[in-house]
């Protein structure tokens, strides 16, 4: 069972890694090229939940107690789950899909001399829809909880599953009660033929064949992107129909593109039995992503509206498009769309209908697996935002210093402004001349900056640039804090490479650790120390200068924490080749002997270090520390320092003893 199922997650990877390795040329599917496109980038996020079913049978197979109960909460849950089946049931909707797309982009587009028919065209419509209905209904029934798959990737599933939803609704599926019958024949096809005889796989209703031509046109359709021969078509029609008749079911059902409605009798009579005075919901008024009435709209990059829930849950699954347009969302912003909103309410009130409430906030995931409830007075900060914009320099100053101060308050604050769209306004606001706004952004930023969801978010609005030169030309308090935001930044290791890449970035903190504050030095010696992890920082911080007022830190005994600083960032930039040449040059070997003397325990452990990896491979270096009477100071490291500094002191003196054998 284990290989079995490892052998169809495997398959199922392979298939989505083709569908996303298509590219985007659909020119033969005329209309619906844009809808092949997004099935296509729909398909690829489904990497994700395969990469954790994946894992998880992997670590079923080592297991088999996990196993048996795994398999009994499954069955014990939700009565008679099949993971196999679920599995094998995705698997063929990804390879019908697979099939569905490979005839688009084989097909020559239009206006060729081959181009295809418009019954072609419409044929392949539905196809696609029946494609639609299809993964969405596999990937509702997939035992989620069984493959123990996380809430971030079910969330993305969700509104994968939700877009699938949206694109039937939107292209008017003929029935997806038929679409469902065939699939349930479909499923069982090759079991019944196994059971059957050749003689009995025949079509035994050929007399009603006549009477179901279009029926039988959609069944011809769906089996050939299932994989299907002719043969079988003939016998999902055959049983169909008899399904179809013993249960008086009489449906309508028009060529594939056709504008008019086409309906199920018994269907349509039970929902006007249940709403029999329904509201229609304007389109602009429903969220693309939920199809629901909007409570809280929100605009995106592109100019399309969304609920705000529904499109932060689909950035928060590391989507960067916008799943209406597809278009790459230029910035993170999500931005009050106040006019829809009224419209909304006045909808409601004039309908008599409840009118949609607000949320205060929303969920956000700890670390430990729980969800936090996000809550706070959302009126209160859009107010702020507005005055972030506002002509008057006092109300933003005064907006600047309130979300200052409420973003270093909680978790929820910063959560709540920036989803209200404070990042980018404060952006703005870093170049101002005046310094006190200045310094009350960037501090903010800083403190937004905490929450770790915002730190991507401040970048992608551009902040990198101005508050360097906040970095550079500020008040001192605003430089500190500039250098303690790019710091914050810095953790995330893509923030590394755009930050040290952005030019005037390192120049700016070396001067500041040069000719700074004392909490001026620390900051900036603390952002280059996390800046100079990344390979191609270390050089770029020297090319800076930086090893000048590490130098002049050396030299500072009164102060063991600079000195403690200027160890740490030397221990990490000792580690490319360019770097030691220049340090050696810098006249560093001496002090770090005088510090494995005199220093404080934890010194002179990052003095050996430091010292340990410019004598490697350096004969040049190793003799130098031995005419400078590094001999004694080590042995005696050995007998007295710290467990790393013992380690560091033994490899050099194995070092110099080799040496003066040579």
């Amino acid at each position: 069972m284990e290989s079995d199922m490892r052998a169809v997650v495997e398959n199922l990877s392979g298939v989505v890694r083709e569908i996303a390795a298509m590219g985007g040329d659909f020119a033969g599917a005329g209309e619906l090229r844009g809808d092949c496109l997004r099935l296509a980038r729909k398909v690829s996020l489904l990497s994700h939940l395969l990469d954790e079913v994946k894992d998880f049978v992997a670590a079923r197979a080592g297991d088999a107690t996990a196993v048996d109960a795994a398999d009994k909460a499954a069955s014990s849950s939700s009565g008679a789950v099949d993971p196999m089946g679920r599995l094998e049931e995705l698997l063929v909707a990804l390879e019908a899909a697979k099939r569905l797309l490979l005839i688009a982009r084989s097909a020559p587009p239009p206006g060729s001399d081959n181009a295809v028919t418009d019954m072609a065209s419409k044929s392949f419509a539905v196809q696609f829809q029946y494609m639609t209905w299809l993964l969405e209904k596999v990937l509702e029934e997939l035992p989620y909880e069984y493959f123990e798959i996380s809430d971030e990737v079910q969330e993305q599933v969700d509104l994968v599953r939700a877009q699938l939803r949206r694109g039937m609704e939107k292209k008017g599926t003929p029935d997806v009660r038929i679409f469902s019958e065939i699939h349930e024949v479909l499923y069982h096809l090759d079991t019944d033929v196994r059971q059957q005889s050749p003689s009995k796989s025949e079509p035994s209703h050929k007399g009603t064949r006549d009477d179901h031509s279009d029926f039988q046109e959609i069944v011809v359709l769906v089996t050939e992107i299932n994989g299907k021969s002719v043969l079988d078509a003939e016998k999902i029609t055959s049983d169909l129909i008899e399904r179809l008749e013993k249960a008086k079911i009489t449906t309508s059902l028009k060529s594939a593109g056709d504008d008019t409605k086409t309906s199920d009798a018994v269907e349509k009579t039970t929902e006007e039995d249940k709403k029999p005075e329904s509201l229609v919901i304007p389109e602009d008024f429903r969220c693309p992503i939920s199809l629901e009435l909007m409570r809280d709209p929100v605009i995106v990059s592109t100019g399309q509206t969304y609920e705000r829930a529904f499109i932060q849950r689909w950035i928060d699954c590391g989507n960067r498009t916008c799943p209406k347009t597809q278009q790459k969302l230029q910035n993170l912003t999500l931005t009050p769309n106040y006019v829809l909103r009224s419209l909304i309410m006045q909808w409601c009130e004039d309908n008599k209908i409840e009118q949609p409430c607000r949320p205060l906030g929303g969920w956000i995931r700890k670390s430990d697996g729980s969800f936090h409830e996000v809550s706070g007075d959302r009126a209160a900060i859009d107010a702020l935002i507005r005055n972030l914009s506002s002509r008057s320099l006092d109300e933003r100053k005064s907006a600047a210093a309130e979300i200052r101060s409420l973003a270093k308050r909680s978790t929820d604050n910063r959560i709540l402004l920036a989803e209200a769209g404070a990042i980018p306004a404060l952006v703005n606001l870093l170049s101002v001349k005046d310094s006190k706004t200045q310094e009350h952004a960037v501090t903010a930023l800083l403190n937004l900056s905490i929450y770790d969801h915002n730190k991507e978010l401040i970048v992608l609005a551009g902040a990198i640039l101005p508050v360097i030169q906040v970095l550079r030309m500020g008040s001192m308090e605003a430089r500190e804090n500039a250098a303690a935001a790019i710091f914050s930044l810095s953790l995330i290791d893509e923030n590394k490479i755009t930050i040290g890449s952005t030019p005037g970035a390192m120049d700016a903190l070396v001067e500041l650790l040069h000719s700074g504050s004392s909490r001026g030095r620390k900051d900036a010696a603390t952002a280059l120390f996390n800046l100079c992890i990344y390979q191609a920082n270390k050089v770029r911080a020297v090319r800076a200068g930086i090893l000048s007022p590490l130098v002049q830190m050396l030299q500072d005994s009164s102060s063991n924490v600079m000195v403690d600083e200027a160890l740490t960032i030397l221990s990490v930039l000792v580690s490319h080749q360019d770097c030691r040449v220049a340090i050696t040059k810098a006249n560093t070997i001496p002090l770090l002997i005088d510090l494995l003397r005199a220093g404080q325990p934890r010194n002179k452990e990052n003095a050996a270090a430091v010292l340990l990896a410019l004598c490697k491979k350096d004969n040049e270096n190793l003799a130098c520390i031995g005419r400078l009477g590094a001999l004694i100071p080590l042995t005696e490291l050995t007998k007295t320092g710290t467990d790393r500094a013992k380690r560091k002191a033994t490899s050099l003196l194995e070092l110099l003893s080799k040496l003066k054998v040579l």
